[in-house]
């Protein structure tokens, strides 16, 4: 039943992709799902924490890059994330700090999360790369110097999991805030932030060899215009290692191997090969992902007692 589950939310997914740019990038995106949503939040169970660092492009200057960090974990029915996001593109610089708070409760075989975040983004905007002559300047950023704008930022969504399957559906930037800069001319440039929207789904495929497993993962990403669409499929030996492909529809064919250390730290590598004409101008992209999990329930004291049978 749940791989029925599984496959139909690919099939409702696949009908509506095309290609698109969107905001922040990830190639392993199962670690970075509580910065797109706060339903997420506490649906594992124990303490994570991840940190992830990004270089898109390496050797093409001015190209993205992004350092994240998360850490999530429940209490009785609620569960509590912490997401912090710094990238960097061109002469545009972004921090993002969010609060995730979820109500879980009890859904068929699983739990479902029904999540909210509150958010503050520090935008910057660095005015070296702007010419310095009338005639080749952009007169929507600042000549000289930086300025920074900030803003309030509000995300929704629910998250599905039980044994062996997970489905999430989302939104992000939800007031569809405007970036205010000063610009080159003293006056003000708005530029607005369309509201995201994610849907994810995943599924644990067992083998006849109880230590091997395949687990396909998808997730959509669009802006209400344009779409985009990442597969991976990652075979995990003795939840110790692991390693497979993703492809997206942006034109990247991503490789990703992995292990945990000292039975409870992962690690975690993945790098882009873009299959387009930008490949001749840069070196690919690397992300590095490393972090863990405690589980903090503890085990039950067994309680003693007399029986009267036996004084």
């Amino acid at each position: 039943m749940k791989k029925r589950i599984f496959f139909l939310f690919i099939f409702i997914i696949l009908t509506f992709v095309s290609n698109a740019q969107q905001e922040s990038q990830y190639s392993q995106n199962t670690y970075t799902q509580l910065l797109t949503n706060p339903g997420y939040a506490g649906s594992d169970g124990r303490i994570c924490a991840f940190a992830l660092s990004r270089t898109q492009w390496s050797g093409f200057e001015g190209a993205p890059s992004v350092i994240t960090f998360n850490v999530d974990g429940s209490v009785k029915k609620f569960g509590i994330g912490v997401s912090i996001e710094n990238d960097t593109y061109g002469f545009e610089k972004n921090l993002k700090a969010n609060l995730s708070l979820a109500y879980k409760f009890s859904l068929g075989n699983g739990n479902l999360g029904v999540g909210l975040k509150w958010g503050i983004v520090n935008s910057t905007i660095d005015a070296k790369w702007n010419a310095k002559d009338d005639f080749n300047s952009d007169p929507a950023i600042p000549i000289d110097g930086s300025n920074n704008t900030n803003f309030l930022d509000f995300g929704f969504g629910l998250y599905y999991k039980a044994e062996g399957l997970y489905l999430g559906i989302s939104s992000t930037h939800l007031l569809e805030s405007d970036l205010e800069y000063v610009n080159g001319e003293g006056g003000t440039t708005a530029v607005p932030i369309k509201r995201h929207y994610y849907i994810t789904a995943g599924y644990n495929m067992p083998f006849a060899n109880p230590l091997l497993e395949f687990k396909p993962n998808i997730l959509m990403q669009s802006d209400g215009i344009k779409t985009q669409l990442g597969f991976t499929g990652l075979f995990e030996y003795n939840k110790k290692l692991w390693g497979g492909v993703s492809l997206r529809t942006d034109k990247a064919i991503i490789g990703i191997l992995g292990a945990e250390l000292f039975k409870w730290v992962k690690i975690s590598y993945s790098y882009d090969f873009v299959v387009s004409d930008m490949m001749d101008y840069n070196n690919g992209t690397h992300e590095i992902v490393m972090g863990f999990c405690l589980d903090v329930k503890k085990d039950k004291t067994p309680e003693k007692y007399k029986s009267i049978r036996f004084l």
